[in-house]
């Protein structure tokens, strides 16, 4: 039985007869109050539905010139959540079924009518919408999540061609939502022995728990992300799988930023240290070779080698004090500069070792400048180092630079790019050490340096290199505000 309520009814009819039958049939159900209303016109239940004063509405087949399909679609127009139940004079199945596609709750024969068959209709009807608006309320609350989600989330096939996607998936791999639809996750993942690891666990019908992946996007921009890919599986239809992708590659950046900064910190005190500890001995030294200079009034080869004991402790002083210069902190003045100006400048200080290896030089700078806050001096010598490092990286004559400079999405991109014979990967988390150097003359403090200016411009640096298929440095710049 319906539990003891007030119900609100509207009976859209135009036969003020059958509203007084089916008013004297509610009033034999028991335990319920009905509050009925009649409505006589289409326009007018127009409106009554669009105000949703009632609970549930009873429409008659015959509305004038429209008819009670007509409104149905105009309810769901309105979106109704309210039940609406069809008033047919006679049984047509044709109608009937229309009547149900266009979204009628039930559907009654007026000549059938009885307060039986109207309370078992209204408690259907009303327990029915209940559970549509509970599952659309359900549906509405996770369709928010999915699409108002910062991780990418997707639904796809067992080979990952993607069904459905959410805006942050979009941005992530740099195409349109609606193209989606029309590749796979493989197309953007280009490890192959990732993809082969994924395809595995999906054809052993595993989930996939937080895997680390590269993602390159059709800007052929890569992203460190973690996946996690959940099977659904259907006893009818196609076998579908929920994947989400958190994108940690600012995360990795602030680690790789806070590894470098310790190591940095950690080289520093050393060198402090070895510094102070090698100096007393070398001035003592330095002392002495004076000294004896003077005592032995020294001629010849007496004078030569004491010559080249003053020479070499002069030369392992300056070497010092180079080092301790290289771990001071930069006292920086910065100013809005053009960032292609700082760099074409940087080029030119490197253009003599660029011409006498024969190097082609390839630029693509956008026209308009695009302006970030510098120190302009020390951000040439950054840009001079990698410059002159990828210079002494490439063959005479064989050699081609390429330097680009772009705007992404947050921030203006210098890209350095060269053709020489490029760096191991073991080396790679190397290269801005202090002191680490693949030249046979070289101290390693030239990456290092740029990195720490680099860092104190707040740029974040990526490097991708291949042996023997060359090195690229990517550096972003915070743009600066106008």
């Amino acid at each position: 039985m319906l539990t003891q309520r007030q119900i609100k009814i509207l009976i859209i009819d135009d036969d003020e007869d059958d509203y007084f039958i089916i008013s004297d049939y509610l009033k034999e159900i028991d335990h319920t109050k009905f509050i009925v209303d009649w409505c006589n016109d289409y326009h007018s239940a127009v409106r009554q539905i669009h105000l949703a004063s009632h609970d549930i509405y009873f429409v008659d087949y015959r509305l004038g010139n429209k008819t009670g399909l007509d409104l149905l679609k105009e309810a769901i127009h309105l979106q109704t959540d309210r039940p609406i139940i069809l008033l047919t004079g006679k049984g047509n199945k044709a109608i009937d079924i229309e009547a149900m596609k266009s979204g009628a709750t039930d559907y009654v024969i007026k000549s059938e009518l009885n307060s039986e068959k109207l309370e078992r209709c209204i408690r259907y009807s009303l327990d029915r919408a209940a559970s549509l608006r509970t599952i659309k309320e359900s549906e509405n609350k996770y369709r928010n999540l999915f699409t108002g989600s910062k991780d990418s989330l997707f639904i796809a096939d067992k080979k990952l061609f993607f069904k459905e996607v959410n805006q942050a998936a979009a941005n992530l791999f740099a195409i349109d939502g609606s193209d989606l639809r029309q590749v796979s996750l493989f197309d953007f993942i280009p490890d192959p022995l990732v993809k082969k690891k994924i395809k595995s666990a999906l054809q052993q019908n595993k989930n996939i728990n937080e895997l680390e992946i590269e993602i390159k996007n059709t800007q052929q921009e890569k992203r460190a992300c973690i996946l996690s890919i959940l099977l659904e599986s259907k006893t009818v239809g196609e076998d579908l799988v929920h994947g989400i992708i958190h994108d940690i590659t600012n995360i990795k950046k602030a680690e790789q930023i806070n590894l470098q900064s310790a190591k940095l910190a950690a080289n520093e005190r050393l060198v402090r240290i070895l510094a102070h500890e090698i100096r007393n001995p070398l001035n003592n030294i330095q002392l002495s070779a004076d000294n004896l200079e003077t005592i032995l009034n020294a001629s010849g080869n007496e004078k030569a080698m004491i010559g080249i004991i003053q020479r070499n402790t002069i030369r392992i002083n300056e070497m010092i004090t180079e080092l301790l210069e290289s771990t001071k902190t930069l006292d920086l003045d910065f100013k809005k500069h053009s960032l292609q100006e700082v760099v074409e400048e940087s080029l030119s200080v490197a253009s003599d070792r660029i011409n006498l290896q024969k190097i082609t030089l390839n630029k693509a700078f956008l026209p308009s400048p695009l302006y970030v806050l510098a120190d302009k001096s020390k951000l040439q010598i950054a840009f001079s180092n990698i410059l002159i490092n990828a210079v002494e990286s490439m063959e005479m004559q064989k050699g081609e630079l390429c330097v680009s400079i772009n705007e992404a999405p947050n921030s203006y991109r210098v890209s350095i790019k060269d053709n020489g014979k490029g760096i191991a990967q073991e080396h790679l988390s190397k290269i801005f050490d202090p002191f680490f150097t693949m030249k046979k003359n070289g101290l390693g403090l030239g990456l290092s340096a740029a990195y720490g200016i680099f860092q104190s411009h707040k740029a974040t640096m990526q490097v991708e290199s291949m042996v023997n298929n060359g090195t690229t440095f990517i550096l972003d710049f915070n743009k600066s505000e106008e």
